[in-house]
């Protein structure tokens, strides 16, 4: 008798075991839910995948409410990226946490049968990775933030209008050189604050289906993106941008840029806009509207390609700082400002520092401004 309770003893164990290890894959998927997990340790044990959408077996063994994670069958139904990850480089491919889940589907190899699996080990050869993002997510900030592992990024399809916030959301991707934004939305996006901050192997950008209408905030938008070569922003609505402070900021490539419609009219801060875009030969700015703008330092700071720059137009009267805002224009031959304000008190330190020797003395002797 005392063997036989120890053994069913030793049954019942097992069966709370069981049941306890279910549990704690159970919590683990709705935790995780994300790649980050399944290339832990690249790959060189099998884990659980969070691809279990289509396996109601699987569902129910786990106890998974999958009502939780549908897509919205209405009008906004989803959006599918399509990511390709670098060789041999496993990592994040994406961010999205809504109280503490990540609200979207991932599926490898755009491929029914690995869809259906629910393994993935070592062997496993991983080329292109799929993503449905849930209707509830409203914001895209940080999207792909610090994913250095993705090469390739293309919006597949968008049947969503209610993102609202894109700021950050290329942020340091430093292996991506491609996003294809053919089918993008951002119809309500008021945010792309560094949208595109430091992606060192992006070459082109189309831009030409982006609606910029309720944008307020492009600040560094293109910030350190030393591989574009030509950027044209004609589409641009930009009536309602407060600031674009550092929006070009070390874009050293950078040969052609269309600004041509931009409204500045509500802009205030222009500081570090151009900075370091030293391949730029020619600069269109003879609609920009500054009657609001207060900060305009290290505005044109080395542009060194620079050969004249039409700023006719440019209203300083509420501007108080030019500190460096022509530091380095070392091409500039013609450069006309006769139409700024320098009658209050303004810094103007080393504004026309590294400029050509006739160019600075011309404008020193016509303004008497103070030395650098």
């Amino acid at each position: 008798m005392k063997s036989g309770n120890t053994s069913n003893e030793r049954n019942e164990e097992k069966k709370v075991k069981e049941v306890n290890s279910r549990g704690d894959i159970t919590e683990k998927i709705r935790s995780i839910y994300t790649l980050e997990s399944i290339y832990k340790d690249h790959l060189k044990t099998k884990r659980l995948l969070s691809i279990i959408k289509s396996n109601k077996p699987k569902q129910k063994m786990f106890k998974i409410d999958i009502s939780n994670y549908k897509e919205f069958s209405g009008k906004y139904s989803s959006i599918e990226i399509e990511i390709i990850p670098m060789d041999n480089k496993y990592g994040k491919f994406i961010n999205i946490n809504v109280n503490d889940k990540q609200h979207y589907h991932i599926y490898f190899d755009d491929n029914k049968m690995e869809t259906e699996r629910n393994y993935i080990n070592d062997k496993d050869k991983v080329s292109k990775i799929r993503v449905i993002i849930d209707y509830h997510i409203q914001s895209f900030e940080n999207l792909f933030y610090n994913c250095d592992c993705i090469k390739s990024i293309n919006f597949k399809k968008f049947c969503r209008i209610n993102i609202n916030n894109m700021s950050y959301m290329f942020s340091d991707c430093s292996s991506l050189s491609e996003i294809n934004l053919d089918n993008f939305k951002t119809d309500n996006v008021t945010n792309m604050s560094r949208m595109f901050y430091r992606i060192p192997l992006l070459v082109k950008l189309n831009l030409s289906n982006f609606n910029t209408i309720k944008v307020n905030n492009m600040n560094g938008m293109f910030y350190r993106c030393p591989s574009l070569v030509k950027l044209d922003l004609s589409n641009f609505n930009t009536n309602n941008v407060c600031d674009m402070s550092y929006m070009f900021y070390e874009c050293s490539s950078l040969k052609e840029l269309n600004l041509i419609n931009f409204n500045t009219n509500n802009v205030y801060n222009m500081s570090y806009m151009f900075y370091g875009c030293s391949s730029l030969k020619e600069l269109n700015l003879i609609n920009f509207n500054t009657n609001n703008v207060y900060n305009m330092k290290y505005m044109f700071y080395g542009c060194s390609s620079l050969k004249e720059l039409n700023l006719i137009n440019f209203n300083t009267d509420n501007v108080c700082d030019m500190c460096y805002m022509f530091y380095g224009c070392s091409s500039l031959k013609i450069l006309n400002i006769s139409d700024f304000n320098f009658k209050k008190k303004i810094y103007v330190v080393a504004m026309f520092k590294g400029c050509s020797y006739k160019l600075k003395n011309i404008i020193k002797k016509k303004f008497k401004l103070f030395p650098d």
